[in-house]
């Protein structure tokens, strides 16, 4: 996603050139913290949405995570998708080497990529994950992003991300500091939580990038949005 201007503020996994060891401990702490601040849950609650109640897709569903980290999350959707009858093959895309290495190891199938554009054909994907992402960019950039991921989505786009909440900021930082987190996933997470969005400044990034959908409140401070894109 190097081509997407950043927002304000700088963490760790902005730098492309970041050291691997350092990229990989703080994205083991960011696993750890979707499972316990919300992250996962998140994620769960747009996969109901994409994938409602009813007759399991016969075919494998395609699950693309942009920004996948270490693959936590797809990880967990192939779990949640298994237990209701579905096949999920999930992709991750990731424009860190270190990170796509880690994932790999992890035994998810990753491309070396960049989010300005997508390595993938037109309606190439069902579904498109776009978890903890856009608040890394500048608003421009995120509606590049918005577009570029409903071009490729066959069935759904998720974007779930962070609230912005000083509550949740005072919170990341007692929890991150029982659970031992290292100093960058601890800067990290504070950074994170004051570039996130309201709903309204959400709702306002999806209009501009021509998509109409409600964005929901979810615990640990989250927000989802679930489209369908045009055709």
């Amino acid at each position: 996603m190097s081509r997407l201007e950043s927002a304000p503020g700088i963490e760790l996994l902005d730098d492309p050139a970041a050291a691997p060891a350092q990229v990989c401990e703080s994205l083991r702490n960011i696993a750890r913290a979707n499972f316990w601040f919300g992250g996962a849950a998140a994620v769960r609650f747009g996969l109901k949405s994409a994938l409602p109640p009813g007759p399991a897709p016969k075919e494998p569903v395609s699950l693309l995570d942009v920004g996948t980290g270490m693959g936590d999350l797809p990880r967990m959707a192939v779990a949640w998708a298994r237990v209701r009858g579905i096949t999920l093959k999930p992709l991750g895309l990731e424009r860190h080497a270190a990170a796509a290495r880690l994932a790999h190891r992890e035994g998810l199938a990753v491309l070396v990529g960049d989010g300005a554009t997508l390595p993938i054909r037109d309606r190439g994907v069902d579904i498109v994950l776009l978890s903890q992402v856009a608040h890394h960019f500048s608003p421009d950039g995120v509606i590049r992003l918005i577009r570029e991921c409903g071009r490729v989505a066959r069935r759904a786009v998720i974007l779930a991300d962070l609230r912005r909440s000083a509550l949740a900021g005072w919170g990341f930082r007692v929890a991150g500091h029982a659970l031992r987190f290292d100093a960058d996933t601890m800067r990290d997470g504070i950074t994170s939580l004051r570039r996130g969005y309201s709903p309204d400044s959400l709702r306002e990034l999806l209009a501009r990038a021509g998509v109409t959908t409600e964005v929901i409140r979810r615990p640990g401070a989250r927000l989802v949005a679930v489209w369908r894109p045009q055709t």
